[in-house]
């Protein structure tokens, strides 16, 4: 597939046009002109740029790419490492952030609920069709031990748990994948009995004890691993691209 094609495919399908996000997403670094092989992961780390050189696949698709807003605009160091790395092999980065946290199908948040066998309801966010956060019902009640052991065995990850003052009984819960631990307070106005994020604040703990609901913070590469993953299935099984994940470990 052309690389421009597989752009143009990618944005069809996440929306990106349609939510302001904190970096471009799309292609972000251009290579070659032909994709055969894709590789996909959370972030596009030296780890997995190594990782796609020494495959030698055309593409790399990642949740966390470069070009953040407020970083600097100088390419040195780590940064023109990396950069220089994709150039000289003619990898082409593509990154989708927000658009793939939110996806319906694929998306960050969708597919940690299917991991933890959560339904989806709705947005915390009222009046956002495109909420970040959102919220949804436990398949069955569990206390919040029970449930912090599922996440452990879903994530691979023990997760932090703060039940202090919180309900005996899980069963409605809000979440965000990665860094969404400040929609707590949404969680608590939408009624949900435990709130799931990726990162933790200091402030988050005392949100939690002090609001009374349970808190989870299950790690933000852990939450964000599985949208990729699934949006690399989708181009393999939809338009025939050989597409393989790689999982880089990282503990936060």
């Amino acid at each position: 597939m052309n690389n421009l094609a597989l752009e143009a495919l990618l944005n069809d399908f996440l929306s990106p046009q349609l939510i302001k996000d904190y970096c471009p997403n799309g292609l972000q670094v251009e290579g070659k002109t032909e994709i055969t092989k894709v590789i996909t992961g959370v972030t596009a780390c030296q780890a997995l740029i190594d990782r796609a050189v020494a495959e030698g696949v055309d593409a790399i698709l990642v949740h966390h790419g470069f070009f953040w807003k407020g970083e600097p605009a100088e390419i040195r160091g780590m940064k023109y490492r990396r950069i220089k790395a994709l150039i000289e092999n003619g990898i082409n980065l593509y990154a989708y952030h927000l658009p793939l946290d939110v996806h319906s199908q694929v998306g960050n948040n969708v597919q940690l609920a299917q991991h933890l066998g959560l339904s989806v309801s709705g947005g915390l966010e009222v009046g956002n069709p495109r909420s970040i956060a959102i919220y949804g019902d436990l398949d069955t009640p569990l206390t919040g031990e029970e449930f912090a052991a599922r996440i452990a065995i879903a994530l691979q990850r023990e997760p932090l748990h703060i039940g202090d003052n919180a309900p005996a009984l899980i069963k409605k819960v809000g979440w965000c994948t990665g860094g969404g631990q400040d929609y707590i307070e949404l969680a608590v106005q939408q009624g949900c009995d435990a709130f799931i994020s990726g990162e933790v604040s200091e402030r988050t703990t005392h949100i939690a004890r002090e609001l009374g609901i349970h808190y989870f913070a299950a790690g933000h590469h852990a939450t964000e691993r599985y949208g990729v993953k699934a949006l690399g299935e989708w181009l393999a099984q939809e338009h025939g691209i050989t597409v393989e994940f790689i999982d880089i470990n990282n503990p936060v």
